[in-house]
């Protein structure tokens, strides 16, 4: 946890350890109330389904959200193989499943040295992606199709540290835009058995890291202790 005096309203910069199911908009909201400030926003967000390292940015400091947003980020999570969803993730209801027993570790490694460097890579149509001034996600719950253009990203490294049956755990250290549930997509089909992605935390973002971050009840601590030091008269 952050052991460092803050101007929350003047300016600072905030490490937060999202809760599982909340959104980035939650954090937003509930972090405002709690500390009492007018401006404030996040840098880069993480699905509801997705935990860990989230940015706050303050005050005068709330100027530099694009700046951190564009720095390297780190992951790490669980792809479940054998198996799509049409959200790449645990949104919505498995759609088809596929046999696995014939694959290898070799394999799986094989496949994952596969995304390094720079790739194409199509956002999730269950994503924040704007399509014709509307929400990909918006269209996708409506039921409707649409194209979504390729970015070009960068997959630094895309380590796996764990297979257990059907379960397999990565590393991934990756640029600003990858969506890790596309890589989940896409890692399946290099496979051809389905993939989609069934853990995922947020651990570093550029020199910030998930170990020096802190949850809302810590966050609301240490603005009543800053208060308490700013009221207390010398000498009492």
């Amino acid at each position: 946890m952050q052991e460092a005096p803050y101007d929350f309203e003047a300016g600072a910069i905030l490490l937060i350890d999202k809760p599982l199911t909340w959104t980035s908009f939650d954090v937003v909201k509930k972090t405002k109330f709690a500390l009492k400030i007018k401006k404030i926003g996040h840098a880069g967000t993480l699905d509801p389904l997705a935990s860990g390292l989230l940015i706050m940015c303050t005050g005068k400091f709330t100027k530099r959200i694009e700046e951190i947003q564009a720095q390297e980020k780190e992951y790490t999570g669980t792809f479940t193989i054998g198996a799509t969803t049409p959200s790449f993730d645990l949104e919505t209801e498995v759609d088809s499943t596929f046999p696995t027993e014939h694959l290898t570790p070799a394999m799986l490694e094989e496949a994952a040295q596969s995304f390094l460097g720079e790739i194409n890579q199509v956002p999730p149509i269950y994503s924040a992606v704007k399509i014709n001034g509307e929400r990909a996600y918006a269209l996708a719950r409506r039921g409707e199709e649409a194209e979504i253009k390729s970015k070009r990203i960068t997959i630094k490294a895309f380590d796996l540290m764990g297979i257990e049956g059907n379960q397999v755990h990565f590393k991934v250290v990756c640029s600003k835009g990858t969506y890790i549930r596309s890589l989940a997509r896409d890692f399946g089909l290099k496979l051809g058995c389905g993939a989609y992605l069934s853990k995922l935390v947020r651990t570093r973002i550029g020199d910030y890291r998930l170990e020096d971050a802190m949850n809302l009840a810590q966050l609301q601590e240490l603005r009543e202790k800053q208060l308490g030091q700013h009221d207390r008269h010398p000498g009492a």
